[in-house]
């Protein structure tokens, strides 16, 4: 968007900030999950409204954006449940394509339901998300909810990455021993999505391998670390794996409830044939915005994800624009995305 309209890096590190602000507030102030309906829905408006920024779109127009994007783009949750195909990894890019898409209709004129949230058919109503009208407030005093948005420290659903950082504590004590049973407590949110369906015991694709948590932490103890090559399709029917998928239990516990959202605690007991037991809870894993990793650390995901894919110094020089972004014009930005895929 930025780019096409002649704008900086600054101006799209702006709308980036407002499209947080909005995604995030509005999963806060009132969950979609907990009526079967995906955080996607919610994809839909905040990509509007920060497209509607980068056009300059007046309030009015915004106001039409809402309705425009908010009526056609109610999305379910069935994108994540059970066995979960490729479309996951598709869900939100294309609410975003959605979102931009109906804040240039708005720009063109077209005028959008009214009402959108709080109308007798609106989100409010038909989403039972009426916790949105009284809960959300935006950036107030600089409080922005970008700076507090998490980054995966492995490449795993974000509900697993402290039982995987809590499995990979424990390995070193239980070197060379053979587990008999590994006890997983956690909260309502991570055994609903990842730790409860029987799929998440016998994925057969990389998206429900990443995640199960079951899988995740079998492979976490296994291997010594979680990775893109952890879901590759001869792991998934690895009985080394399967063995200890089996011997897993993943339990709610209502005092680890406690320690969610500001948290993300799963808390691993592992028994060992020899008797021996040993215990860790994480709250804040790696990557938490109460842990957050170094620059090195985010620069160093980018290269194992990136390698393979683009040449080694097509990322070193992506790694270079994007850490001075900000200083960007339209040229610079139209040369950031002039690279190659191997």
């Amino acid at each position: 968007m930025a780019q096409a309209e002649g704008l900086t890096g600054r101006d799209a590190i702006l709308a980036t900030v407002i499209g947080y602000e909005i995604q995030c507030r509005l999963c806060d102030a009132a969950s979609l999950r907990a009526g079967g309906w995906d955080h996607v829905t919610y994809g839909a408006l905040s990509t509007a409204l920060l497209s509607g920024k980068l056009w300059g779109l007046d309030e009015d127009q915004l106001e039409h954006v809402l309705g425009l994007s908010g009526v056609c783009n109610i999305t379910t949750r069935q994108t994540r449940t059970g066995q979960i195909s490729d479309w996951k990894a598709c869900a939100f890019a294309n609410a975003a394509r959605n979102g931009v898409f109906a804040a240039n209709l708005a720009r063109r004129g077209l005028t959008g339901p009214h009402e959108i949230f709080e109308g007798p058919k609106g989100l409010m109503h038909q989403l039972n998300i009426g916790g949105i009208k009284d809960g959300l407030v935006l950036g107030e005093n600089g409080d922005f909810m970008i700076d507090k948005t998490y980054i995966k420290f492995w490449p795993a659903e974000y509900h697993s990455q402290s039982a995987i950082d809590a499995c990979l504590q424990l390995r070193p004590q239980i070197e060379g021993k053979t587990i008999e049973s590994i006890h997983i407590g956690s909260f309502e949110a991570a055994v609903s999505i990842i730790g409860s369906e029987p799929e998440k015991l016998r994925p057969t694709s990389r998206e429900t391998a990443d995640h199960s948590m079951f899988y995740c932490c079998a492979a976490a103890l296994t291997d010594g670390d979680v990775t893109l090559a952890t879901f590759d399709d001869e792991r998934l029917t690895d009985k080394t794996l399967l063995d200890l998928i089996d011997r897993t239990k993943i339990v709610e516990d209502a005092e680890l409830n406690k320690g969610y959202p500001k948290g993300i605690p799963n808390d691993i007991t592992i028994t060992c044939t020899d008797g021996t037991k040993v215990n860790k809870r994480v709250d804040f894993p790696r990557g938490h915005a109460e842990n957050p990793m170094t620059d090195d650390e985010v620069f160093a995901k980018f290269h194992r994800l990136a390698d393979g894919v683009i040449a080694k110094d097509t990322a070193d020089q992506l790694v270079e624009q994007v850490m001075k972004f900000d200083t960007l014009d339209t040229e610079g930005i139209t040369e950031l995305f002039k690279f190659k895929v191997l």
